[in-house]
């Protein structure tokens, strides 16, 4: 279950890598969201991909796992903190982290979040409910810094904590 690498996501990787994330997505909120969710945003995906190809153009990187087959079976990136974030006094969020569920336990997800944050200081938005990310989030030194927000849209009813970790 180890043989994977790490590398930078290309253009040609935003596709994949975004159904990768909508698999993710049905295999971690598949108790929290129901199927009307998960096709809605399946039939986001070519907007969604043209987004993300801009912004690979402008700069923005994140990085993708991929198996000895070369599918993707994890992705994580990073951002500078919006301006609403920055009374956490941290500059980096962890904009996602997602990995499949048969990769789940391996060290896949660790290793993606080592490349992407190391050790930074940084804050991450977690869905309330799951459970899976909140532990991992506490593992790696982050806690609920008491704010959260109400979503909207397809993710009406669900509720985001924010986690940080600022060791000063």
């Amino acid at each position: 279950m180890n043989d994977y690498r790490i590398r930078l996501a290309t253009e040609q990787d935003v596709r994949p890598a975004l159904q990768m994330k909508l698999q993710a997505w049905r295999e971690a909120y598949a108790t929290l969201r129901d199927e009307s969710f998960f096709a809605h945003h399946e039939g986001q995906l070519d907007g969604q991909v043209a987004w993300w190809e801009r912004g690979l153009a402008s700069g923005a990187q994140f990085f993708i796992a991929e198996d000895r087959d070369g599918r993707i079976i994890g992705l994580a990136g990073g951002t500078p903190a919006i301006e609403e974030d920055q009374d956490t006094g941290v500059d980096v969020e962890l904009g996602m982290l997602y990995v499949l569920e048969e990769y789940y336990g391996t060290g896949l997800g660790q290793h993606l979040f080592d490349v992407v944050l190391g050790q930074h200081d940084a804050l991450v938005w977690v869905l309330q409910g799951n459970e899976r990310a909140l532990a991992f989030f506490a593992k790696q030194g982050f806690t609920p810094d008491g704010t959260s927000e109400d979503l909207t849209g397809s993710w009406n009813g669900l509720i985001e904590q924010r986690m940080v970790r600022a060791r000063g």
